[in-house]
């Protein structure tokens, strides 16, 4: 039962996502004691979602629609880069699922990992975090041509569509949905977006106490999240929820 006083350990917050020639007012409810950023995913993805709402309204005023169907797993044999702490967010998720589910899901990251490694990729894909702009083009190029799938596709569709990274949530298009599947194509035709939350949570990063050095985007390639989770648990100290979400606020609007 609900203590009389749970209310107390919420704040509620009004604030407003801007972009270029875009603005959005948004209320939410966060934890008003100390969390963790991974406790505020689901509310980043959620102003996520309401950025890609706000803006395919506008493509289908337009004229357009946006043809991103289930059925279409073209984009999930992309090399899919997500934020550390959604990394963190899918190791518990996957360790969470009872059996055999869990050993399922397991295996597909043991077996994409298998491909990887048959392709030449993993060597160079374990070594992300060096990659210049030009080399990183290179392994995207690499990494669709291998034709590995997301661990997480199934029937050609997502098979963790509420837990998908903010990536994919941001992953729109208006061309034809066969265009995605052709290396290289130049038909497609990506929705731009005028805020990146995947950026934005990328850089929502605990700084070092005296470090005043511009903190930097953080990502770690799907396929290697498990892996990366393991070797690195959050240790970051416990912040009030209107504090992390200040500073998620300050990567978004900054």
């Amino acid at each position: 039962m609900n203590s009389p006083n749970a209310r107390q350990d919420l704040a509620r917050a009004s604030f407003t996502i801007q972009g270029e020639g875009f603005s959005l007012s948004l209320q939410a409810t966060v934890p008003a004691g100390p969390v963790q950023r991974v406790d505020l995913l689901p509310l980043a993805r959620a102003l996520a979602d309401a950025v890609v709402a706000q803006t395919q309204q506008a493509v289908e005023a337009a004229g357009q629609h946006i043809s991103c169907r289930a059925g279409c797993g073209a984009c999930c044999r992309s090399l899919v880069a997500i934020s550390e702490v959604e990394a963190r967010r899918l190791h518990s998720y996957v360790h969470s699922q009872p059996e055999p589910r869990r050993s399922t899901l397991l295996a597909r990251f043991d077996e994409a990992l298998a491909a990887l490694q048959c392709a030449g990729l993993l060597g160079a894909l374990q070594h992300w975090a060096a990659w210049s702009q030009p080399e990183y083009r290179r392994q995207l190029t690499a990494y669709f041509a291998a034709g590995v799938p997301c661990p997480f596709l199934e029937d050609e569709s997502c098979g963790i569509y509420a837990e998908r990274p903010i990536t994919c949530r941001e992953f729109l298009v208006t061309s034809p949905p066969r265009h995605c599947g052709e290396l290289g194509s130049t038909e497609v035709r990506r929705v731009a977006l005028p805020v990146q939350m995947f950026n934005a949570v990328a850089r929502w990063q605990p700084r070092e106490a005296g470090d005043g050095s511009e903190i930097q985007e953080r990502w770690v390639p799907l396929v290697l999240a498990l892996a990366w989770a393991e070797q690195h648990a959050d240790e970051s100290p416990a912040q009030p929820g209107p504090e992390l979400l200040s500073e998620l606020l300050d990567a978004i609007n900054g």
